[in-house]
């Protein structure tokens, strides 16, 4: 930062499986767990699994947990043979590809994104930056992450937007999923209308959150955060474009995310010629993993649990740093 090689105009953020050093032959059922059968080093390990970034990422327990490192999870997410990792979350300033934070994490893409999320706001608090946009794959946009980044950070989101959250898709109606499989009209053919919180239809009627008042005030959104949007089932009843809006449903719903303003606003950036140049400058994080890799070395870390990934990864990006320093001042006379 103070040889100007931190811009703070654009951050970018990305994760990398490292393989654990566990085999992963050895897995143990969660139903079978006892702490009497494994080593302290891994009671140790056991009792930080609180931690967001891994075991509290997701309410789920962890389907084949490794005996010596339980912190990793078994993962085929490099499409070969599973094996029991964990991730490293490198936040990069794009200018001149310095790393400025970085965060290990189990490989799922709750504990990622929370992440990427965490270490934005330690880095404003640490060193004062805060960018203007923030890079990053679809592994940061869901709704609740988008939200924050605008509504909170006020980060432009140079993001892919994720149709469905995760862990919901069963709860929003088909009109917010990706495709449409039986011809109908998709969710971006209906017009929201801001002042009169409503979607207008190709047939001219309207879709509404509620159609009639009731005595005990209900909230506008469901728990998962989407209101649905409603159509009248006399209105669609009589409408000729039935058979293309909702062909297998009396009437039709669409959803809403309450961070949807968030959501369009990386729409727009994503359909814009600054988002193809940002996906090119997100390439120098993958740069800086294949470094990482095939130049330090850190394939497997040698230490386990997520106090110890944690201390190597932010070890390993310690001397990435002092080589860029190295690389790119010029040397003293």
């Amino acid at each position: 930062i103070a040889e100007g090689l931190v811009g703070g105009d654009g951050f970018g953020v990305d994760a990398s499986l490292i393989s654990a050093d566990a085999c992963r032959f050895e897995k143990i059922e969660p139903k079978d767990w006892a702490r009497e059968r494994v080593q302290r080093a891994t009671n140790a390990c056991l009792d930080t699994l609180e931690d967001a970034a891994f075991g509290a990422a997701t309410p789920g327990q962890p389907k084949a947990p490794s005996p010596s490192d339980p912190a990793a999870r078994f993962t085929a997410a490099n499409g070969d043979r599973p094996f029991h990792a964990c991730s490293t979350n490198d936040l990069v300033d794009l200018e001149h590809a310095v790393i400025v934070d970085v965060e290990a994490t189990a490989p799922i893409r709750q504990a990622e994104a929370g992440a990427a999320m965490d270490i934005i706001e330690r880095t404003r608090k640490r060193f004062g930056l805060s960018p203007e946009k923030r890079v990053a794959d679809t592994t940061c946009g869901s709704a609740e992450t988008l939200g924050r980044l605008v509504e909170s950070e006020g980060i432009e989101p140079h993001i892919p937007v994720i149709r469905c959250s995760a862990g919901v898709s069963s709860q929003i109606p088909r009109g917010d999923t990706s495709q449409r499989k039986d011809g109908a009209f998709y969710r971006e053919d209906f017009a929201y209308d801001p002042e009169n919180d409503g979607y207008g239809r190709p047939g001219g009627k309207r879709l509404l959150p509620k159609r009639r008042a009731f005595q005990t005030i209900r909230p506008a959104a469901k728990a998962v955060g989407f209101t649905r949007y409603r159509a009248s089932k006399a209105d669609c009843t009589a409408c000729p474009l039935k058979p293309r809006c909702c062909p297998k449903t009396p009437q039709r719903n669409v959803s809403r995310s309450i961070h949807e303003g968030a959501r369009d606003l990386a729409r727009e950036i994503t359909s814009s010629d600054a988002c193809i140049a940002s996906a090119c400058a997100r390439k120098k994080v993958e740069m800086l993993f294949a470094h990482l890799k095939r130049i330090l070395g850190l394939v497997r870390p040698r230490l386990r649990g997520p106090s110890g990934a944690k201390d190597e990864v932010l070890m390993a990006a310690t001397v990435q740093e002092l080589r860029k320093l190295a690389m790119t001042l010029p040397a003293p006379a």
